[in-house]
């Protein structure tokens, strides 16, 4: 940073909105250091840092804002980011900045929070070197999408979305609807996906798009250390030109123990490659799966209406709710409804219960789904038009941010050609 800056007179700014939380990526393992000069700016800074997305930072918050942070920074080196607060005028800023640049080492990021909204003042601030300028009062949102801007370059690739999909108990369809939702966004909305399948006992990825992967998930997880894209590309099976599956071996001949750590660089690898990453979940309960449905993008419940469902589903929104605050609530889908002669909750008094409404209810429709699973396909592939296929097709574009599966384009000769090929609407 340099120390000068010339003096400016007001012209305000507008506030930045606060970024959709689910395209942000996650802050690497960097340390990050913070002093704050208000108690509102000090609260909403410990809100963000419990965010899932600062998982792997180490995060340190301090009271006193630049001023402090001068002082502090004299005898301790400073961190990879340094987010200091101050409630100064603009010409008393841009001294004090000077002074915190002469004691910060080159390489930390510096974040500034203050209390003037003009413009030109962040144009020099920026062109000092300062990494970001946000004017108070600030949100946990404006915070996490800040840091994460750090470390995503402009060019760089864009991170898939990581959507897990987990039942309220066995049984519910969680599996079924995951295949299909992955093989609508691929197939209809035209999006690469790849589908993980990670109840390694018992998976039926494989079965239900009538593959035989030999290889799969528990290879990946079994050798965290020498996991990349040539492995990850070896141990997908391609299902179609836009579909891969990572499957699970469906084999009980040993136990399986999964990692948190291994399973992150996994899926970590897999989002840079697509742009969805579907993860088929077991409905067992266990310290990884629970981390990795706080970790994921979008989170699908799926649950029947039944008593046992419901307590199980009102537990797993509650708890994500809690760890997520700052992510949109899990999409709740309620599935075989209207079983004949079964009693069941009703959807009102489901999401009642529950504190959330079902995104998507589906009947109860066995003949559609017994044929194409026994026959290897997905409920598209036989009929389109089932209540059950149009709610899993509204669940693909909520999950895809699309709206309308896209539309193919006619070239310029396209009616002469369909005329020739005896295609041409009379």
């Amino acid at each position: 940073m340099q120390n000068q800056a010339e003096m400016m007179q007001p012209e305000a700014m507008p506030a930045p909105a606060p970024s959709e939380t689910n395209v942000v990526a996650d802050i690497p393992r960097v340390s990050i250091q913070a002093f704050c000069e208000t108690q509102p700016t000090a609260t909403a800074m410990q809100n963000a840092m419990v965010d899932r997305r600062f998982a792997k930072a180490h995060v340190d918050i301090q009271l006193g804002g630049m001023a402090a942070a001068t002082q502090w920074f004299t005898e301790a080196p400073t961190p990879n980011v340094l987010i200091v607060e101050t409630r100064s005028a603009a010409d008393m800023l841009l001294s004090e900045l000077g002074a915190l640049a002469s004691v910060c080492d080159g390489s930390t990021k510096v974040i500034v929070i203050g209390h003037v909204n003009d413009v030109r003042l962040y144009r020099t601030m920026m062109d000092q070197g300062v990494s970001d300028y946000l004017v108070a009062p600030i949100n946990e949102l404006q915070l996490i999408t800040s840091v994460s801007s750090l470390y995503s370059a402009p060019d760089a690739t864009p991170v898939g979305r990581i959507c897990a999909f987990i039942g309220s108990k066995g049984g519910v369809g969680s599996s079924t609807l995951a295949h299909n939702v992955g093989w609508a966004i691929s197939e209809i909305l035209v999006e690469d996906v790849v589908i993980t399948d990670l109840d390694l006992a018992f998976g039926t990825a494989g079965l239900n798009f009538n593959q035989d992967a030999a290889q799969g998930i528990a290879e990946a997880l079994g050798a965290p250390d020498r996991v990349d894209d040539v492995l990850i590309d070896r141990l997908l099976t391609k299902c179609s030109e836009r579909l891969s599956l990572l499957a699970a071996p469906g084999a009980v001949d040993r136990d399986y123990n999964i990692e948190s750590d291994a399973l992150d660089i996994i899926l970590d690898l897999i989002r840079h490659s697509v742009p969805t990453v579907v993860v088929d979940l077991p409905s067992s309960w266990t310290p990884w799966t629970r981390e990795t449905l706080v970790k994921a993008d979008e989170v699908v419940v799926t649950a029947t209406p039944d008593l046992a469902s419901l307590r199980n589903t009102k537990n797993v929104i509650d708890m994500l709710k809690g760890s997520r605050p700052n992510d949109r609530p899990p999409y709740l889908v309620l599935n075989q409804v209207g079983v004949p002669k079964r009693p069941e909750i009703s959807a009102g008094d489901f999401a009642r219960t529950v504190g959330l409404d079902p995104v998507v209810v589906m009947p109860y429709e066995p003949i559609p789904y017994a044929t194409a699973s026994n026959n290897g396909q997905m409920m598209f592939e036989l009929d389109q038009k089932t209540k059950s296929t149009e709610g899993m097709l509204e669940l693909a574009k909520m999950l895809s941010g699309r709206s309308e599966p896209p539309q193919k384009k006619k070239g310029a000769f396209a009616p002469l050609l369909e005329k020739f090929s005896g295609k041409r609407k009379k």
